[in-house]
């Protein structure tokens, strides 16, 4: 266990210090932390009830506050339509100027996006994938929604400084293997609960080698790892991406705020100490699968393959940007989705939509098949957009496959990259790329 008395800090305790105010502070310690930013999305509306009920009339700092319609976006049914009017009524009431509207895109895209959180933060919201923001290097937890209504009248919350275990990231991927196959290995490999209320660290060269979006999809995916929080070093890739948006946003230059986030960003200590440190080599992944009902029920894509599959789902706040489509559109282009089998692609935001438009991958998409839905959530948490029905077998890139996830508990939900979802699109069954294209 770390100390705070000059031992080596990690990445966890550092963010958590800063937020508090401190130099250092120790693993296991509680601590009251200031976020940089506090996130809500439809639940809002909910917290906006507790936050009354606590008898405070405004919230504490609105610049902070960041607030999308992303889970039920366009609204399905009056109580949810309702539910949007609460918040923008809330919205407009309390002068909240980061609110993002229905058709955006999800929270932890949208807020990448529009660099609302930068390295080196934290970010607090009242969702769990949250940890999302591990991928630029900040600090993201998911809290409940009353500990949002606090936050929103009191500034601050306190936080139990977790415990931190390493992956040690080696080489690089394999062509057709995805950070998702990466995240499903680790689960598969330690469990769902291996990295509870722990700040899960990712280390050495492999980092560097993602992409940015395959970086988000290792962060987002350790919520269901049971993580506080993810972390993945930030690198020169990540201060351009997020200065280049700032500077398009503020007209300052880019290099000024490429500069000002990269003297935001910090690192653990080469002397931090970790209660596990496991070694990855990239190279030896293969794509896996996670199968119904637990995330950590994980396969390699071979044990599963041939599978009857009656929807792929493509999108979430795991796997729906644009990177991810355009690998879609790739496997499916000339080809056709397979008779009794749906295609549904959700982006992960309208940014994201409006650059597949612009490359054609929607085009493709559409020619083989596919239904385009709002950008959003979508049927992920099941209550909107592409539900199933009992006993069909979806295959998803989304990051939850518990029984009844989809919106039905007689329905099963298999979990992959989004190539293997769309192979398998195409083929009526679990498939991998190859076995659907001819290059």
């Amino acid at each position: 266990m770390n100390s705070s008395d000059g031992g080596g800090q990690t990445f966890a305790q550092k963010a958590l210090a800063r937020a508090a105010g401190r130099e250092h502070v120790a693993v296991g310690e509680v601590v009251d932390v200031r976020p940089d930013r506090v996130l809500s999305h439809d639940n809002t509306a909910a917290i906006a009830r507790l936050f009354r009920s606590l008898g405070v009339e405004h919230v504490w700092d609105p610049e902070r506050l960041a607030i999308t319609l992303d889970h039920a976006a366009p609204p399905p049914t009056v109580r949810h339509a309702q539910n949007h009017a609460e918040i923008r009524a809330f919205v407009a009431e309390q002068g909240v100027r980061h609110f993002f509207e229905v058709g955006r895109g999800i929270c932890h895209q949208v807020l990448s996006e529009e660099a609302l959180v930068l390295p080196g933060q934290l970010v607090l919201g009242a969702d769990s994938h949250t940890v999302h923001f591990g991928w630029m290097g900040a600090f993201g937890a998911g809290v409940g929604r009353s500990e949002v209504a606090a936050l929103w009248a009191l500034g601050e919350l306190w936080l139990r400084v977790p415990e931190a275990m390493r992956f040690v990231l080696r080489g690089r991927l394999r062509p057709g293997v995805t950070a998702k196959d990466v995240a499903l290995f680790i689960i598969g490999t330690f469990g769902a609960d291996g990295g509870l209320y722990r700040s899960v660290e990712f280390a050495g060269d492999g980092v560097s080698s993602l992409p940015l979006e395959e970086r988000m999809v290792l962060a987002n995916m350790m919520a269901e790892f049971g993580a506080k929080n993810a972390y993945l070093p930030p690198d020169s890739a990540v201060f351009t991406w997020l200065a280049t948006r700032l500077s398009r946003r503020t007209g300052r230059p880019v290099e000024a705020w490429y500069h000002h986030i990269e003297a935001g960003a910090l690192y653990p200590d080469p002397d931090a100490r970790y209660e596990e440190t496991h070694e990855i080599v990239l190279e030896k992944i293969e794509p896996m699968v996670a199968c119904p009902h637990t995330v950590d029920n994980v396969m390699p894509l071979s044990h599963v393959a041939g599978t009857r599959v009656h929807l792929a789902f493509v999108g979430t706040c795991t796997n729906g940007r644009l990177s991810d489509i355009a690998e879609v559109a790739r496997v499916v282009r000339g080809k056709r989705v397979a008779s009794g089998t749906r295609l549904l692609v959700v982006p992960a935001s309208s940014e994201v939509l409006q650059a597949a438009l612009e490359r054609g991958y929607i085009a493709d998409l559409v020619e083989a098949g596919a239904v385009i839905g709002t950008p959003g959530c979508g049927p992920c948490m099941g209550n909107h957009m592409g539900v199933l029905a009992a006993g069909e077998v979806c295959i998803s890139t989304a990051n939850r496959n518990f029984r009844g996830r989809m919106g039905n508990p007689q329905a099963e939900i298999y979990l992959a990259s989004p190539a293997v979802v769309a192979a398998s699109a195409v083929a009526g069954h679990i498939a991998g790329p190859d076995d659907v294209c001819g290059d």
